[in-house]
């Protein structure tokens, strides 16, 4: 159902650094980078049929996370939700919540990890085992 994602950054390049590490456990490559007629430079990391956009503001503003917002990433199971937070980590992401592992739910058991960016956007790791 979602197509995309669009997320600003007040650092484009340590945005591309992040997410080009980060995206990689699973599996997406580099980003397509695109400078708008305006001047504003946009990265697309593309996988699996979805799409997040990392833009500096077209605005000029500066860019601002959404409180109560969360962008989910599936993961293909326990060890690459670790791993997909640890690179984060590793990357300038800064963990939060509870540390990556099992939860319980009203879909039983998933497997789950948070961590900010550097701009503040909250992401998550999700795994629901079959």
């Amino acid at each position: 159902m979602i197509n995309h994602v669009m997320i600003g950054s007040s650092e484009i390049e340590r945005s591309r650094a992040f997410y080009t590490a980060v995206l990689g456990v699973l599996g997406a490559g580099e980003p397509l980078v695109h400078v708008n007629a305006t001047g504003q430079t946009r990265l697309f990391f593309m996988h699996a049929g979805s799409t997040l956009c990392i833009t500096q503001p077209i605005d000029g503003g500066a860019p601002s996370v959404a409180n109560g917002s969360t962008i989910g990433f599936t993961c293909d199971s326990p060890a690459q939700i670790q791993e997909f937070h640890d690179v984060a980590i590793a990357n300038g992401g800064t963990s939060i919540e509870e540390p990556p592992g099992a939860r319980e739910s009203d879909m039983g058991d998933v497997y789950l990890c948070y961590f900010l960016d550097p701009d503040g956007h909250k992401i998550c790791g999700f795994h629901l085992p079959s």
